[in-house]
C-alpha cells in the first residue's frame, strides 16, 4: 500500500518581514518630524538640545530601519555595534591624550555621559554618519559598481563624505552648541579653529571601521539590479541644511559657504549616479 501524501504546510510570512516595512516608514515619518523640529530650533537659536537629540536618536533608528530593507538584520546590528565601538573608544583615547583628534574637551551641554566620561551621543554620531556616508557614496558610485576596485573606491569615498559632513558639523557643534571645546596650541588649524588633524582623523578612522564592517554590509543574495536608495542622501543633506541654518543665524558666513559648496557638489554626484 502507497504511504500517504504528507500534507502541505503552508506557513505564514515572518513577522519581521512584514513588520520592518511599517517600521521603517513610520522612522521616516519620524525623522521627517525631527528634522523639522530641529530645524524650527535652530532658527529660532532655542538653548534647548532636545531637538537636535530626538533627531539623533531617530536618525539612528531610521538609518538601521532603511538598511535592514537590504541587509539581514543581523548583519546591520552587528556593523552598528563595531562603529559605535570603534568611534566611541577613540573618542574617549581622544579626550585622554588628544590622539588622534587632536586635543578637546566635552562641554556639559552635550548631556549625560557613560561611565563619566563617554557622552551618550557619540556612539550614535558615528553610526548614523559613516553609515548614511557609505549610503550616498554607493549612489555616487552606482555607473561604476562593476569595477573590480568599486569596494576600495567606496571605502574611500565614504571616508570622504564623513570627513565632509565633519567639517560641516564642527562649527555647529563646537562655536554654536559648545558640544565639545577645542583646547589647541600649536597645532596648524583650519579657519574655524579646529585642528587639521581632526579631519585626517576622521578620514582614516572611518576607514578602520570599514575595513572590520564591510563583510557584514556586503549583500551576499544574489537579485536583481536594485532601485537607488535615496534616504542616506536625505539624512545627510538634510543634516549639513541645519548645520547651515545654525551657522547662517550666528553669523557664520564663512561656514555657510563651504557647507552650500559641499551640499551643491554631493547632490548632484549622488542624483546623477542614481539615475545611471
Amino acid at each position: 500500500m502507497p504511504p500517504s501524501p504528507t500534507p502541505k504546510i503552508f506557513s505564514s510570512p515572518a513577522a519581521g518581514v512584514i513588520l520592518l516595512p511599517w517600521l521603517y516608514w513610520l522612522s521616516t515619518f519620524l525623522l521627517a518630524a525631527a528634522f523639522v523640529s530641529a530645524f524650527v530650533g535652530v532658527g529660532i537659536k532655542s538653548d534647548s538640545n532636545w531637538p537636535e537629540a530626538l533627531l539623533l536618536l531617530v536618525a539612528t533608528f531610521s538609518t538601521l530601519a532603511a538598511l535592514a530593507r537590504q541587509l539581514p538584520v543581523q548583519n546591520v546590528l552587528l556593523a552598528a555595534f563595531i562603529i559605535a565601538l570603534i568611534g566611541s573608544a577613540l573618542h574617549v583615547l581622544g579626550v585622554k591624550s588628544g590622539i588622534p583628534f587632536g586635543p578637546f574637551i566635552f562641554g556639559p551641554e552635550i548631556g549625560e555621559r557613560l561611565f563619566n566620561m563617554l557622552p551618550w551621543a557619540t556612539p550614535l554620531l558615528w553610526i548614523v554618519v559613516v553609515l548614511n556616508s557609505r549610503g550616498v557614496a554607493r549612489l555616487v558610485l552606482r555607473p561604476w559598481r562593476k569595477m573590480r576596485t568599486y569596494g576600495f573606491w567606496l571605502i574611500g569615498m565614504t571616508a570622504l563624505f564623513t570627513m565632509l559632513f565633519d567639517c560641516a558639523l564642527e562649527p555647529f557643534a563646537a562655536h554654536v552648541k559648545h558640544y565639545w571645546i577645542w583646547t589647541t596650541t600649536g597645532y596648524l588649524l583650519t579657519p574655524q579653529g579646529v585642528p587639521i588633524s581632526n579631519s585626517i582623523a576622521w578620514f582614516m578612522v572611518t576607514v578602520l571601521m570599514l575595513a572590520f564592517v564591510t563583510p557584514a554590509l556586503i549583500n551576499k543574495q544574489l537579485s536583481k539590479r536594485s532601485a537607488p536608495d535615496f534616504h542616506p542622501l536625505a539624512i545627510w543633506l538634510g543634516s549639513i541644511l541645519l548645520f547651515s541654518i545654525s551657522a547662517a543665524t550666528n553669523g557664520l558666513w564663512p561656514a555657510v559657504i563651504v557647507n552650500g559648496i559641499i551640499v551643491v557638489l554631493i547632490a548632484i554626484f549622488a542624483i546623477r549616479g542614481a539615475r545611471w
